[in-house]
């Protein structure tokens, strides 16, 4: 039984953190938020870069955590839940292989970003939020935590748990591709970036499709009781 739980904990905190990976993109991310830290002392630069990774991480608790009760006070069920996220998703997915590089939209927005004067006022908006974890992120969240409501507690509780470690896991890659942006940036070729996008676009495909697939199989038990 231990070893089912342990199962169900790896596979629940993998596709958590395959689901998290293009929303959140930490590498695609340093892009944006180079040009606000470049400036700083070494020391500097880990303190803005781990202040964000908190940021984003408590954010991601807290959907997890209370996302779902939202739904329920305004009488939303699960499948609903369920097939509105793993649709929106798909769709985020299908964007990210659709699209092309944008890393020259990207350093045109970074010249215009460069005039910015305080970096601390702007650790959590808009550099942890919405920069870093924003709509994206949020809908992937609430569409995992719905898809782990119609369990029981243990499993709940299990699943509950995977999605935190995944959250932890993503945040503390933002916060290392934040601090090595520099170098990071440097050695990856705009082909191996394009290839990882894609990569971890069709994995959020197959993860949306999961959970409409549950979604749908959920909402056909309820109508034929």
């Amino acid at each position: 039984m231990e070893n089912q739980y342990l199962s169900a904990f790896i596979h629940s905190a993998f596709i958590g953190f395959a689901a998290l990976l293009p929303p959140v993109n930490p590498l695609g991310s340093a892009l944006i938020v180079e040009p606000f830290i470049k400036n700083l002392s070494p020391s500097q630069r880990f303190t803005a870069a781990l202040t964000i990774a908190f940021y984003s991480f408590a954010l991601c608790a807290t959907i997890i955590f209370f996302g779902s009760f939202f739904f329920h006070f305004f009488g939303i069920s699960i499948p609903v839940v369920q097939l509105a996220g793993g649709f929106l998703i798909c769709r985020m997915a299908l964007e990210s292989l659709a699209s092309k590089n944008n890393l020259n939209e990207e350093k045109e927005v970074i010249g215009i970003r460069q005039t910015s004067r305080n970096v601390q006022d702007m650790l959590f908006f808009p550099l942890s939020f919405p920069t870093t974890t924003g709509g994206g992120t949020i809908a992937v969240l609430l569409a995992l935590s719905a898809n782990n409501f119609g369990s029981g507690l243990e499993e709940h509780l299990i699943e509950q748990s995977a999605l935190i470690l995944a959250s932890f896991i993503m945040c503390t890659a933002v916060c290392i591709c934040y601090y090595f942006a520099p170098k990071i940036l440097d050695r990856l070729s705009s082909q191996g970036h394009q290839v990882a996008d894609r990569l971890s676009g069709f994995l959020t495909f197959c993860v949306g499709l999961q959970i409409l697939v549950n979604g749908i199989t959920a909402l056909t038990k309820t109508i034929l009781k």
